[in-house]
Formats: structure tokens, C-alpha cells, sequence
């Protein structure tokens, strides 16, 4: 039996406004960070296809679906809650503990806000005040999930498209620095399909249950903080 034609509109312009927000098109200023890949590189611990894919699982899924898949959720959940927000955004930043991830989350988060408050979103506008004022420090995943709610996303596809953003800017990077090509890049994203997914049939962690497991590229990010000359922010 056929949906009514008005609840298929309205989940299709869900699932187009998800394509738009997590297309590498949109400016998010993801492209300036490569989320220790780049530290990993340079003590030679990424350098092909085969330590690339390891990194971008453990990126996946001891760190996206442990971590920033609660913080998303969390903020998903907060659209009619500023201070519900508020606590999701504290909790990434009490657990990002190299300086230049944490520094790059509140940068992305406040670019992210920026982006959609000049396209005319309210709820960017407020997030952009509540950031530049002091208030919370605007975290990417916390500013995504109250985001893209506001823009008709379910969470379903909030999870999907957080999910997405995290491996395509992890391969991404990897392109930019030369360890890999685009098919090889494009072969990673494939084997991670079901890995992902069947961490989307289960519920997300709550903020109390949050983790994080990405030691290398933690350490490969603090390491790289002393070092001057490098294609990423981070």
C-alpha cells in the first residue's frame, strides 16, 4: 500500500536535505582537518590501502559509533532543549583530550554554525551567539545533530549522515595526502558499509556510556601540535 503523498514529501525532502548536508560540496571546513591521519603519516604508521582501512574502522567504530554518534543523538534529541544541548556539548569537550581534535571540533562546529545562520537557518543563529558568547564551546557533533534536526533530518539519517562524514573526510584526507587513490579510497568505504550498519541496528550510547578508544591517532595529534610544517589544521 502507497504512502499518502504527503508523508512521502515530506520523507523525501528529509532524505534530500540529508544528501546536501553531508555532501563533501557543502562547506563545512571539514576539508582542513585530517583527524591525526596526518601525524599517522608522519611517523609511518598509515602509508597504504591496507593501515588506512584499520585507521578509518577504528575511526568508525571504537570512536564515531562509542562516541560521536552519543553526541549527535544527544543533540538530536536536545532540538527543544538549549540546556539538554548544552550537556551534550560539554561532555565532547570534557572527553576530547588531545588539544588540536578539541580545537578543531569547536572550530568546525562554530564554521558549521556560521554556514547555516548566512543560509538563513534560526537555529544556527542562535548556536552562533551562544558559541561566540561563551556559553558552549560548539562542538562539530553537538552542532550537527541540533542542525540537521532542524532541517527535517530523522535521526536515522542524522546517525547515517554522521556516520558518513566521518569515513568520507577520513579518506578524504587520506587522498589529499597522497597515501592512497580514490578507487582504493572508495574500496575502504564499501567494507565499512555493514560494519556500520549493523551498528545502526542498535541503539546509540547515552552520554553516560560514552567512549573512545583511538590511541594512535590521539597521540599522533598531541605529537603533532609541536610541529610546524603540515597540510591539516590538526
Amino acid at each position: 500500500m502507497l504512502e499518502p503523498p504527503s508523508t512521502l514529501g515530506q520523507k523525501a525532502a528529509g532524505l534530500l536535505a540529508s544528501l546536501q548536508h553531508a555532501d563533501t560540496f557543502f562547506p563545512s571546513g571539514s576539508m582542513a582537518f585530517s583527524w591525526g591521519l596526518e601525524g599517522l603519516l608522519r611517523d609511518r604508521l598509515v602509508t597504504n590501502a591496507i593501515t588506512l582501512a584499520a585507521f578509518v574502522e577504528s575511526q568508525a567504530l571504537t570512536r564515531w559509533a562509542t562516541f560521536d554518534q552519543g553526541i549527535v543523538c544527544a543533540s538530536w534529541d536536545a532540538f527543544e532543549s538549549r540546556e539538554a544541548w548544552r550537556e551534550a556539548d560539554a561532555y565532547a569537550e570534557a572527553m576530547t583530550l588531545p588539544l588540536s581534535l578539541r580545537t578543531g571540533s569547536r572550530r568546525l562546529g562554530r564554521t558549521l554554525s556560521d554556514v547555516h545562520a548566512r543560509l538563513g537557518s534560526q537555529t544556527a543563529s542562535e548556536l552562533l551567539q551562544e558559541i561566540a558568547t561563551g556559553v558552549s564551546p560548539g562542538h562539530l557533533a553537538a552542532v550537527q545533530g541540533i542542525l540537521w534536526r532542524s532541517f527535517g533530518i530523522s535521526k536515522l539519517e542524522t546517525r547515517v549522515m554522521s556516520a558518513h562524514t566521518t569515513c568520507t573526510g577520513a579518506v578524504s584526507a587520506a587522498v589529499r595526502l597522497g597515501i592512497v587513490g580514490h578507487l582504493d579510497a572508495q574500496r575502504i568505504l564499501s567494507r565499512l558499509r555493514q560494519p556500520i550498519a549493523d551498528v545502526l541496528d542498535r541503539p546509540p550510547p547515552a552520554l553516560s556510556d560514552l567512549s573512545s578508544a583511538t590511541f594512535a591517532a590521539d597521540i599522533a595529534s598531541i605529537c603533532g601540535d609541536a610541529v610546524d610544517a603540515r597540510m591539516f589544521a590538526n
